[in-house]
């Protein structure tokens, strides 16, 4: 989503960048390479736009491609396993002192819980597919994607199954052309990448019971593929 894509300058790019064409809106891509729900709470990030925004401002939140387990030493962005609001893990830093960490869904639970309070309209979407095959489809999504989708249910906002959209574009566009929108990885999209990665989370707005797809304008009503 972010800004630049992987932020090292290598000609990636986020979708983040490319939903405003399809919007009314006016866009704030707040999103930051390389981090996570519990990295992006930790950091104060979420906290900046809970004091930014304003009642009926809708927020976008979409993490899962940073947020697993880290191995022996934490990396600062691993969230402790599971779906528990209450579940914790301590681990270990490489300095030897110990933080305890929380669940994908506490930071995610929170970030929602405070923005609704603001009056704003939280969105949580699901972390788009890596570039990974299983014969001729994208390969079954990890862990936070179902995660995401009880976060939006527990919390009552809209869930975009943004995973799933991705994957059906790709499927139909063709693992071989799709393999040139990730130069460097298997993550990060060049700009043509994101902007099909941006279409297929316009086409779930448009499918889904958001107010958001109010404001999807003439272009974004366009957007190839249908309902899932």
């Amino acid at each position: 989503m972010a800004p630049g894509g992987d932020g090292a300058g290598t000609g990636t790019d986020g979708w983040g960048q490319y939903v405003g064409q399809y919007l009314t809106l006016t866009i704030s891509n707040q999103a930051i390479a390389g981090r996570s729900a519990r990295s992006f709470t930790e950091e104060g990030r979420f906290t900046t736009i809970i004091n930014e925004v304003v009642a009926g401002d809708f927020v976008v939140i979409e993490f899962g491609h940073n947020d697993g387990l880290s191995g022996a030493v934490d990396n600062g962005r691993e969230d402790a396993f599971g779906d528990s609001l209450t579940a914790t893990s301590t681990v270990v830093e490489s300095d030897g002192s110990t933080e305890v960490i929380h669940t994908f869904n506490f930071y995610m639970t929170n970030a929602v819980n405070s923005l609704k309070a603001k009056g704003a309209i939280p969105i949580v979407s699901a972390q788009t597919p890596d570039d990974i095959w299983t014969g001729n489809v994208i390969t079954a999504p990890p862990r936070f994607v179902p995660f995401a989708q009880e976060v939006a249910g527990n919390t009552s906002v809209t869930y975009i199954d943004h995973y799933d959209y991705v994957a059906q574009a790709y499927e139909i566009i063709g693992e071989t052309t799709v393999n040139t929108f990730y130069p460097i990885d298997h993550t990060h999209t060049t700009p043509t990448g994101a902007n099909i990665v941006a279409e297929a989370f316009i086409r779930g707005v448009l499918c889904s019971s958001s107010t958001l797809k109010q404001f999807v304008n003439s272009a974004g009503e366009a957007v190839p593929n249908g309902c899932l």
